[in-house]
């Protein structure tokens, strides 16, 4: 059935992360997950990372969810604890200290709380949650004025809180001083006259006051903005714009710097610190000490006075850090929000010597496409298969990020090939590297195709085989033999000679049906029911067992899992009777039998091992998985999901040395893992009916795909869900519009210089290669704006319109601004028409064959004319006034939906006949707003500044004007994410038989390089899941003990926390899926209104995670 909307509109909405945050704000390095692990803990805003330090690199350990955006986070370890535990601080002043429990792998709350007070003025520059180095107490700054102490006894146990009198109102930075023998704090502030000092305050536990502390310094440099506490000195460095301080009693060292993001300590003993500036640039900062002082035994360490000077070096360059976390042995991580995070060895000469200056060789890098600052939704392909084009990165980091979904194959051979019944590669010899032979069977003939002396894949020979029936399975064994299974006999031939050494013939017993085999086993059904188990050896095929099964064999499997490569202890049986079976070998003994859930018959088995963990598949026939997983007591925790619609047919294959398994149907699935848990992801192929893996040496990696007409053979992308490339641009994007008559891109760029004196400019990219055909260069303090691609009134071409303000230094608003009509033909940019304007043009928009600006205050509506010879112009046709900045504009028919910078969304509606913009309504709730976009006729979503969505409503019938005027607030729901930028459209092909092919989507993207989907649902399906959150939040608890509901309430510096209504959180719902048998239940058990099972949901569950 597919679903439609009804006569409410898209007032109910569902919200789902389809790119989670990369973004890496914050990262601690420690003792973690067990004393021995090292380990690398990162938080990306909602997102929390633990990963742990292999000989290979990086390990993930854990990824989850926070109910909370990270303000702090810290490893600290008490006195009595064997390993570190984890203080994480959250944007609303929520709090949690975490430990591990290395037998369930899961994250343990040790305490949590809420560090708000009643009164009191939140802090402007970031909260800010610090434990002191000697793990007595936790320090939280979070309003103007007062310090609030957290004690804490030696088991990490947390007393009661109080808040201290702090007299600096405006705190830059904060941070717990080591070498001290009471808690010290160091504060960074800024005084009324905007000059800066540091101070030293003593934590007095019993007095429950601050006590002036050992040292301070006044008159900092102007732009000191961060503290670095050395460790055992009684001192801190304070990191200026251009000077770096290290102070301790009675000693001032400096040393001149760039402007600093971040820092990361390298030795315990803080001698080495490495900053990063905003250009990316890394250095070394050398704390010198004093001859005879680096040895003192002194109480405070190192001993005051032994700071002698400090060096700065140049190391390289990686993207602008905004966390620095050095792990081991020269490896460092360098988080960016910037750019992409990267794992990177620091070397004592330069790896690359065509990089003299560069001592850094870059060992891994995580893409990040924050901040996504706008981007395209286009088809490139023209496939129906949406894909986004994002403006990511800032400064000198920036690019544009083509990103789509499911994993694309590359095409290396395509052979028409009608009527592949299945395929197999086969080596030469059983050790070699590459496949040599592909071996594909139709019915009544089977073909050999092999690479020859040239690397060509060509007609082949292998005489032993039977070449007049079709093959039911082929593989190398052990001794260098190939096995040929056809309906009447088992072909073992010898690989060196290619003849038939001997078979085995099932006699009177009837023909061979199904077979399977590893390196030294077979398994076949003989006429029909009869399993039968044998064993290969040199040169000869014996017979070990049978067994009679009640119901004929539909599948076998017998893949070696685990240690074993060569044979295997059991096999895997799907009946005709809809049963999974298991059976020991050599046995034959019975272990597991079990019902699938299902009225079709099963396909194809496949034992998997995955991350250590071995699962048990079956592929049904009418496209849906059966997974069990295989424990010691057998298969448990039994899952079912649809993949397609046809018949599946299971292969394992590697890619990049992970192991994967491919299902072959109308909608091919590669299933991989990722954190101990499956994941499915999309072919960007349909209708792939049998596959196999040839790694050959002209084609590495490749897999063979049996389609229906052909062969294919082609490299896959590398597994994830989303596929992202990257366009590096070497400055920011701030602008993206596509054209489809020119197919091309414009993309509006600012120049990263750290006196901002460079201009802007327009650049025109192809849109498949990316490569730039022309450049538009503005002028000096000239910034775009605004772009869009259009046609406008009766004149067949299609333009590229761009908005530009004028922004001299000294000018607190711009005053002027200018629009171009700019032509994209032949690879080249040529203006068509400039129009100056009285403002900043800060969007464009086309409507009715008109152009819309939002410039400054007003929203312009101009009319595009014909003039003199064969020229045009824009005119002035009527404007509306009223607004405080008309940032963002949406059109639908002849009604304007204008976002204000402080007056949230207003609805302005075109007269004809009036030639004027009339405003119909607005909403009198001020929002900040970031972005804007049209659901349906009468519905308008908005994105404001406190991280909320909301969506708002006309009333078009109502009786009184007063209330016709309004915009009535429907829905709200706070997201946690800065989203600049909305467009309708969709990441996934809809295919026409989905249940929710109707329903319309619209993207967004965020600061932190979210890509967000909202789908608009009917109210019956929207009560259903708004009951299964319910439900998901008793069952499925928050990290930290956080809660769901208070974390997705709506709230502003306006408005205090209410709940979210007529949103429902998808990343939440989608938990659903990984559920185990009895927590699934659970959820059920307590949804409201009852009719509901775990099928039902389940199915709904995936329909909607197929949204994205």
């Amino acid at each position: 059935m597919v679903l439609e909307i009804g006569q409410e509109g898209c007032q109910y909405n569902y919200v789902v992360s389809a790119h989670k945050p990369t973004s890496v704000q914050h990262s601690a390095v420690g003792h973690f997950t067990a004393a021995s692990d090292l380990n690398l803990v990162i938080s990306k805003s909602t997102q929390l990372e633990v990963h742990r330090l292999t000989a290979e690199g990086l390990q993930g350990v854990l990824d989850v969810p926070l109910y909370g955006r990270v303000a702090a986070l810290q490893l600290f370890r008490p006195a009595s604890e064997p390993r570190d535990l984890l203080l994480l601080l959250t944007e609303r002043n929520k709090f949690c200290v975490l430990g591990f429990d290395e037998e369930s792998g899961e994250l343990v709350t040790r305490a949590n709380g809420d560090a708000s007070d009643r009164v009191g003025r939140q802090v402007e520059l970031g909260q800010r949650g610090i434990v002191d180095p000697q793990c007595r107490l936790i320090g939280l700054h979070l309003y103007d004025g007062l310090f609030k102490v957290i004690p804490m006894d030696e088991r990490g146990g947390l007393q009661e809180a109080f808040n201290m009198r702090l007299d600096e109102l405006k705190v830059v930075d904060i941070a717990f001083l080591d070498g001290c023998a009471a808690p010290t704090i160091a504060v960074l502030y800024e005084d009324t006259k905007e000059q800066r000092h540091v101070k030293t305050y003593e934590v007095s536990l019993r007095e429950k006051e601050l006590v002036e502390g050992p040292w301070q310094q006044s008159n900092l440099d102007a732009g000191a903005s961060m503290l670095i506490p050395v460790p055992a000195s009684g001192g801190a460095m304070v990191v200026g714009e251009s000077v770096v301080t290290f102070i301790a009693p009675g000693v001032v060292r400096s040393a001149a710097i760039k402007p600093t993001l971040a820092y990361g300590q390298v030795d315990d003993d803080g001698s080495r610190f490495l900053l990063s500036d905003f250009l990316g640039n890394l250095y070394l900062l050398l704390l010198l000490r004093e001859e005879g002082a680096a040895g003192a035994s002194s109480s405070s360490g190192a001993g005051a006075g032994a700071v002698a000077g400090l060096k700065l070096e140049p190391l390289g360059r990686t993207p602008a850090a905004s966390t620095i976390a050095y792990l081991d042995s020269g490896v460092v991580f360098v988080g960016s929000s910037f750019g992409d995070s990267q794992l990177i060895r620091l070397h004592s000469s330069p790896p690359d010597p065509s990089q003299p200056t560069s001592f850094v060789e870059v060992l891994d890098s995580q893409p990040n496409l924050g901040p996504i600052v706008d981007f395209a939704v286009v088809d490139l392909e023209r496939q129906g298969q949406g894909q986004v084009v994002t403006c990511s990165g800032t400064g000198v980091d920036g690019s544009l990020r083509i990103v789509r979904n499911g994993i694309g194959v590359v095409e290396q051979a395509l052979v028409e090939l009608p009527g592949i019944k299945d395929l197999w590669s086969l080596r030469k010899t059983f050790m070699d590297a590459h496949d040599t032979y592909l071996v594909l069977t139709f019915s009544g003939e089977t073909r050999v195709l092999g690479m020859n002396a040239e690397d060509e894949l060509d007609e082949a020979e292998i005489p032993g085989f039977n070449s007049t029936a079709l093959t039911l399975c082929c593989a190398n064994t052990v001794h260098d033999q190939l096995l040929q299974v056809t309906a009447t006999a088992f072909r073992l031939v010898d690989c060196m000679t290619q003849q038939l050494v001997t078979q085995w013939e099932p006699g009177a017993d009837g023909r061979i049906t199904i077979a399977a085999a590893s390196p030294t086993q077979l398994v076949a059904a003989v006429g029909g029911r009869t399993l039968v188990y044998l064993e290969l050896g040199d040169g000869q095929i014996e017979e070990k067992g049978r067994v009679q099964l009640d119901a004929d064999i539909a599948c076998l499997d017998i893949t070696p899992v685990g240690e074993l490569s060569e044979a295997s202890e059991v096999v895997a049986v799907g009946s005709w009777a809809l049963e999974a079976h298991i059976f020991a070998l050599p046995s034959l003994a019975p272990l597991f039998r079990e019902k699938l859930p299902t009225d079709v018959i099963p396909r194809s088995t496949l034992f998997a091992q995955f991350e250590g963990d071995t699962y048990l598949m079956y592929g049904l026939g009418d496209g849906q998985l059966v997974n069990y997983r295989l424990d010691a007591d057998g298969p448990t925790d039994r899952k079912k999901i649809a993949l397609g619609t046809k018949p599946i047919s299971l292969r394992t294959f590697r890619s990049r040395g992970a192991a994967a398994v491919f299902a072959a149907s109308d909608r091919p699935t590669v299933i991989y893992s990722s954190n101990r848990k499956l994941l499915y992801s999309n072919l960007n192929e349909n209708e792939v009916s049998h596959m196999t893996s040839f790694n050959t040496a002209a084609f590495p990696d490749s897999l063979a795909l049996g389609k229906q007409e052909a062969l294919l053979i082609g490299t896959i992308d590398e597994i994830q869900k989303l596929h992202v490339r990257t366009v590096p641009l070497g400055e920011q994007p701030r602008r993206i519009a596509h054209q489809e008559t020119s197919r091309t891109f414009a993309v509006t760029c600012t120049q990263a210089t750290i006196s901002g004196e460079g201009g802007d400019s327009v650049r025109l990219v192809d849109e498949q290669t990316f490569e730039l055909l022309d450049r538009l260069q503005l002028q000096q303090h000239e910034l775009a704006c605004s772009l869009c691609s259009t046609q406008l009134g009766d004149d067949p071409a299609t333009y590229y319109v761009v908005g530009t303000a004028f922004a001299p230094p000294n000018e607190p608003e711009p005053t002027k601004g200018r629009i171009f009509v700019l032509a994209a033909a032949g690879g080249k940019l040529c203006v068509v028409c400039e129009k100056e304007t009285r403002g900043a043009v800060y969007s464009l928009a086309e409507f009715q064959g008109r152009l819309l600006a939002g410039i400054n205050s007003r929203v312009q509506m101009y009319k595009w004319l014909e003039q003199g010879e064969g020229g045009r112009a824009l005119v002035p046709e009527c404007s509306h006034a009223g607004h405080v900045l008309a940032l963002y504009l949406a059109t639908r028919g002849d009604l304007v939906v204008v976002g204000d910078l402080m007056k949230s969304i207003q609805l302005l509606a075109w007269g004809e006949e009036e030639g004027a913009l009339e405003l119909r309504a607005r909403d009198f709730h001020p929002n900040w707003m970031s972005a804007v976009t049209v659901l349906d006729d009468d519905t308008y979503m908005g994105a404001e500044n406190s991280y909320n969505l909301f969506t708002v409503r006309r009333n078009a019938d109502a009786a009184t004007d007063e209330e016709r005027s309004r915009l009535e607030t429907v829905g709200r729901y706070h997201l946690g994410e800065f989203v600049n930028r909305f467009q309708p459209g969709s990441l996934v092909m809809r295919l026409p038989d989905s249940e929710l092919s109707q329903i319309p989507t619209v993207l967004f993207g965020t600061i932190n390089g979210v890509i967000g989907v909202v789908a608009s649902l009917p109210h019956a399906q929207y009560q259903l899941l708004e009951s299964l959150q319910e439900a998901m939040r008793k069952v499925v608890k928050g990290v930290g003990g956080f809660d769901h509901a208070q974390w997705r309430a709506f709230s502003n510096q306006h408005m205090p926390a209410t709940p979210a209504r007529q949103f429902v959180d998808g990343d939440l719902i989608e938990q659903f899926l990984d559920l185990k048998r009895d927590s699934a239940e659970a959820v059920i058990a307590a949804m409201a209104g009852g009719g509901a099972t775990v099928e039902s949901v389940t199915q709904l569950v995936e329909e909607l995670s197929r949204l994205h």
